[in-house]
């Protein structure tokens, strides 16, 4: 079984109060002034102050570092873009950290710089599930992002698809942590570069200067800052590396002229966060919707809850879900009054043996500040009311209301919504895509992003997506003055959520047979049953036994999966010209063609997040922009792979089947 168990830094704290790392007996910055170093080292020996002033609004400005400590250099460098940058210029901060600190070593040292503190303060925000992987977040309306990488740096980096324009080579001295200062990262250095990138580090040890020059940095020794004699800064000089991906999941080239217009079909969670990442980076979006109002179907239950379906095992569905559940969960930071969303902890109930061991492997796999084991007393005076199992709580978790954080979303000056549009079909010509209606052309734009989750097969270009519906149902349930007392989600078959504007939504059906959208009295029978077998206590409370499941109101919609679980996000492809380019897989799976993709020019999907969409879409918003926008991909290049729309094809033509299969099969 793979481990994920987060390892947090062990600090010990000087007389000074300065934070000082238990495992490499080192310091994480100088002693005279860590914020004058930084910005001698990393601001000034990569001439950031002149570079920042001569910025546009074409690609954001890419900053990496191998160390992010205490967040001191990212603190120092987003300080500087705000004080030097244009303002329609935007900073991605890329870091890679092993052992991250907690959130309280991380305040306690922050406070030792306090002109810092507006920024630090927003970092500590949303220093929130801090977990192996990579965590993405946002600050300043979008102006500034920070990835953070949790891991191994040479593991961490080789999954990285992005173009450096400096790096800032930290972590501890080469002497305490050789690791950190080897030739497998130095080569992960070169091949995130380009040409004219800079470097700089505080160390001159020989062999790290000598392991720059061999993977292509041309290396100067400069004096060092305090009692250090001297430091060493570059630039890339060497040879272009090219693409590391497979090309049918490389990415697609980008118009450098191309309008920044983007046409989103569905007002969807999947379409409003695409909506939403586009508009912070600058880019014009046109939201169509077919119905009067946006988050009518599949994201219109009055409760959403933020569910963590993990996996022991690290699968990439697992992955995913960890990195979306931290990506919406620092988005929800972001509105902190907001009475639509409660982290009020998800308890997952241990119903049956199986789910009981599938939780005793969870809670050897994961810190407890994500997941916690209780007792069924444990759990009840959690929940307030009397439960009869014990199970899982996930205190950083809790409901939201979809069609809120949609409406949020899609509050921006450079979203405009169309409602009550049907799109019939898509016409590419002379560069732009022409969005067609039955009434005639509603508007056109070089990048579209279908994002109408099954109806996306209505389209030719994506008829061949590999997704299914499956029709869910939740139920709402008026209140009592005893099932107020329940503080907290509980979950296991069924979910009910605490009361919301004097309801309890309870749900959720999953039937793979039917394909309207109509409310179900069967359904709504069935979720009150789920009740029952969460809480008979919650059950009697709402007096769910004389409930007539006619008069219950609710919501009924239908959700999109695909065969493996997995959402479908990225660039379209051609499929004809697709099978065309790389039929030699039929006869050789490990065959290597060269061909390029035969991408459809500007066109991308975001569907097929199943139940978990207020998890994952916000996350697949920020994947797609990142394309889009010539942006540093902001997950692993395997999960990116994990979630391409090519992924299924490439799959039967290596297994010689054909090109499309459909799948009966319930996820």
């Amino acid at each position: 079984m793979t481990t994920t168990q987060l390892q947090h830094a062990h600090i010990d704290w000087n007389e000074q109060g300065q934070p000082l790392s238990a495992e490499f007996a080192d310091v994480y910055f100088s002693k005279q002034s860590g914020l004058d170093e930084s910005r001698y080292v990393f601001i000034q020996h990569n001439q950031l102050t002149e570079r920042f002033q001569q910025l546009d609004n074409s690609t954001p400005f890419v900053v990496a570092e191998t160390g992010f400590g205490t967040g001191l250099n990212f603190l120092t460098c987003w300080q500087l873009f705000l004080q030097q940058a244009p303002e329609q210029a935007r900073l991605h901060f890329i870091s890679v950290e092993k052992y991250p600190l907690h959130a309280a070593d991380l305040q306690l040292a922050l406070a030792l710089w306090p002109e810092l503190e507006p920024l630090s303060a927003q970092l500590l925000q949303q220093y929130l599930v801090i977990q192996p992987g990579y965590q993405h977040f946002i600050f300043q309306q979008g102006r500034v992002c920070l990835t953070l990488l949790i891991g191994e740096a040479s593991e961490q980096l080789s999954q990285l698809d992005a173009k450096v324009d400096a790096w800032f080579l930290d972590g501890f001295a080469p002497s305490k942590n050789p690791d950190m200062w080897s030739d497998a990262l130095f080569s992960q250095l070169a091949r995130l570069a380009k040409p004219q990138t800079t470097l700089a580090t505080f160390t001159s040890a020989g062999f790290v200067r000598r392991g720059l020059q061999a993977a292509g940095f041309n290396m100067q020794r400069h004096p060092g800052f305090g009692h250090k004699r001297e430091m060493l800064s570059g630039v890339f000089s060497g040879s272009h590396t090219a693409s590391w991906a497979a090309p049918w999941f490389a990415r697609p080239t980008q118009p450098s002229n191309a309008e920044k217009h983007a046409v989103i079909i569905g007002a969807g969670i999947s379409g409003c966060a695409s909506a939403y990442s586009l508009a912070i980076r600058g880019w014009r979006v046109t939201l169509i919707e077919r119905n009067p109002h946006i988050a009518l179907e599949a994201s219109g239950n009055p409760q959403g809850v933020l569910y963590l379906k993990l996996s022991a095992h690290h699968t990439n569905l697992s992955q995913l879900i960890l990195a979306g559940f931290g990506y919406s969960r620092r988005l929800l930071s972001q509105w902190p009054d907001n009475p639509y969303f409660a982290g009020c902890g998800v308890l997952q109930l241990a119903y049956n043996v199986k789910e009981l061991q599938r939780q005793q492997q969870l809670s050897a796999a994961f810190n407890p500040e994500l997941l916690q084991p209780l007792t069924a007393q444990q759990a009840s005076e959690l929940a307030g009311v009397t439960l009869t199992m014990g199970g899982l709580f996930y205190p950083e978790s809790g409901w939201l209301q979809p069609a809120e954080l949609c409406r949020l979303l899609i509050k921006h000056e450079n979203i405009k919504l169309l409602t009550e549009k049907q799109v019939t079909c898509l016409n590419y010509q002379h560069q732009q895509w022409h969005i067609q209606s039955e009434n005639g052309c509603i508007t056109q734009a070089p990048v579209v992003i279908i994002a109408n989750a099954n109806a996306a097969k209505d389209f030719s270009q994506t008829a061949s997506l590999s997704i299914k519906p499956i029709h869910g149902q939740v139920t709402s349930v008026p209140a009592t003055q005893a099932s107020r007392a329940l503080k907290t989600v509980l979950s296991a078959e069924g979910y009910i959520a605490p009361q919301h504007e004097n309801q309890h939504c309870l749900g959720a059906s999953f039937d793979f047979q039917r394909t309207d959208t109509r409310l179900n009295s069967r359904d709504q029978q069935r979720n009150l049953h789920r009740l029952k077998d969460l809480s008979p206590q919650l059950y009697h409370q709402l007096n769910a036994a004389q409930l007539n499941p006619e008069h219950l109101s609710g919501h009924a919609a239908l959700r999109c999966t695909s065969p493996d679980y997995m959402p479908i996000i990225g660039p379209v492809a051609d499929m004809q010209q697709l099978e065309l380019r790389y039929n030699k897989l039929r006869k050789n799976a490990r065959a290597t063609p060269s061909a390029s993709c035969p991408y459809y020019p500007g066109l991308y999907v975001n569907t097929a997040h199943g139940s978990r969409g207020m998890v994952t879409a916000p996350l697949a918003g920020e994947m797609l922009a990142a394309w889009i926008n010539n942006d540093a991909q902001i997950v692993p290049l395997h999960l990116a792979e994990a979630c391409h729309p090519n992924r299924f094809a490439i799959r039967n033509l290596m297994r010689n089947k054909p090109l499309v299969q459909h799948t009966n099969e319930a996820p």
